[in-house]
C-alpha cells in the first residue's frame, strides 16, 4: 500500500490510528487535523476507498503534503510498526473518560471504521492498553470519526502545554 512520509514533523502530541477507515472525508478531515497539530496518522486496512479519492482529496485540501500519513495492510501491521506503545481504543463500551489518560507524544489512539466502531476482537486484544469513551449525552450511538479523533488529540496536545503550537 502508498505510503507518505512527508516531512512532517512525527513528535506530535500522539499518534492517531485509524482502523479500517471506510469513508474517505473522514480521512481526509483527519489528514488536516494531523496537519494542524503536528501528529502522525496511521490507517490500517483494509481501507473503504482509495487513497486518491475525490472526497478524501477536497477535505484534506492542500493539507496532503504537511501531514505524515502512513497507510498499513492490516492492523497487524500497524500494530508491528507501533508498538511498543501505549494504545488506547476509544469504544462506547467503556467507562473510563478519555480526559482521565494522562497523555504522552507516543501514544496511539485507536479508532474504529464508522459506523461500527472497533470490534469485539480487537477490543479484546491484550495489546490494548486501556479502552476509553468521549462522553456524550444519553441515547446517541456515535460521534463522527474525524471529529472523535481531533477531539481526542486535542485534549493530548492540551496536557502537554499544546507543545510546538502558535
Amino acid at each position: 500500500m502508498p505510503e507518505n512520509t512527508s516531512p512532517a514533523s512525527t513528535s506530535g502530541p500522539v499518534r492517531v490510528l485509524f482502523h479500517s477507515p471506510r469513508i474517505p472525508p473522514n480521512t481526509g478531515n483527519a489528514i488536516r487535523m494531523a496537519a494542524g497539530s503536528g501528529c502522525e496518522l496511521h490507517l490500517a486496512g483494509p481501507l473503504g476507498f482509495e487513497l486518491s479519492e475525490p472526497h478524501l482529496r477536497r477535505a484534506g485540501l492542500d493539507y496532503h503534503d504537511l501531514t505524515h500519513v502512513v497507510v498499513h495492510e492490516d492492523l497487524e501491521a500497524a500494530f508491528a510498526a507501533l508498538l511498543p506503545a501505549r494504545v488506547f481504543a476509544f469504544t462506547a463500551h467503556s467507562e473510563q473518560w478519555f480526559t482521565s489518560v494522562e497523555y504522552r507524544p507516543s501514544d496511539v489512539l485507536l479508532f474504529g471504521p464508522e459506523p461500527t466502531g472497533l470490534a469485539p476482537e480487537v477490543l479484546a486484544d491484550e495489546r490494548i492498553t486501556e479502552r476509553v469513551r468521549i462522553p456524550m449525552l444519553a441515547g446517541r450511538r456515535s460521534m463522527n470519526l474525524s471529529n472523535s479523533a481531533a477531539v481526542a488529540v486535542y485534549e493530548a496536545w492540551r496536557q502537554q502545554g499544546f507543545a510546538g503550537g502558535a
